[in-house]
């Protein structure tokens, strides 16, 4: 399930990231710089210290479209994070090749630790609706896929994020958490006044993505709708493009 929520956050980022974004981000690829993102791979705060003491450029992306500090919360590096954070030229709203904040993988991560950090240092979170008929992903939309709900409880409580927000494919939240995270974020999404009758771009409802993951039944239960002429184990069309 993890593979399919990558494969299908790629596709709806590239389609949303324009030629000339992606151009601006050309990575790189040097011996230097394979070993400045392994040092922040194997977490070593000491080896990141050490490079940026040296004159590092801690924003440079690398040969897989990453910075340093995507790269340290894909592999989970704390301290190599907070070695990062710790240098004032670290931007925190950066983004990667295909258009994501660090922000957002820290709450697919589901650490509010280090929502929590990344904020403080001045990374921006998505508040206030979204203006109908725009297209944007939101921090929402990781956290309704992480693996746990941390960081969605604690946006929820804040209530910052527009609930029914559309990525750049209109997915919501509530469609993201019923195809590809816990159910319990689902549940949570409902219960805090997300819609249940929206479409995305392709057609496809929240019990569609249920659907897709096998969860229509418990989606039901939930109080979302099948739609009109859908009959249980009948799986939506495969539209999606990964």
């Amino acid at each position: 399930m993890r593979s399919c929520l990558t494969r299908f956050l790629l596709a709806c980022l590239l389609a949303g990231t324009s030629a000339s974004a992606l151009a601006q981000a050309t990575p790189l690829d040097t011996p230097a710089l394979r070993d400045w993102f392994r040092m922040a791979e194997l977490d070593s705060a000491s080896g990141v210290q050490a490079k940026l003491r040296a004159g590092q450029d801690p924003n440079v992306m690398g040969e897989k479209g990453q910075r340093a500090l995507h790269w340290a919360l894909m592999h989970e590096s704390g301290k190599a994070f907070a070695a990062l954070l710790e240098d004032p030229r670290t931007d925190v709203e950066a983004l990667n090749a295909v258009g994501e904040k660090a922000l957002w993988l820290a709450a697919l991560r589901d650490r509010p630790d280090w929502v929590q950090a990344l904020l403080a240092r001045g990374a921006k979170l998505e508040r206030g609706p979204q203006p109908e008929g725009a297209r944007a992903w939101t921090t929402l939309h990781y956290a309704a896929t992480a693996s746990g709900t941390k960081v969605l409880a604690w946006l929820l409580q804040e209530r910052c994020c527009d609930l029914d927000a559309g990525s750049t494919n209109g997915s919501t939240p509530l469609m993201l958490a019923l195809g590809y995270g816990p159910l319990d974020a689902a549940q949570m999404l409902i219960q805090a006044g997300a819609r249940l009758d929206l479409k995305n771009d392709l057609g496809l409802t929240a019990w569609d993505f249920a659907r897709r993951s096998g969860r229509d039944a418990p989606a039901e239960r939930m109080g979302v709708p099948r739609p009109a002429g859908a009959q249980p184990g009948s799986a939506a069309p495969q539209t999606e493009r990964f």
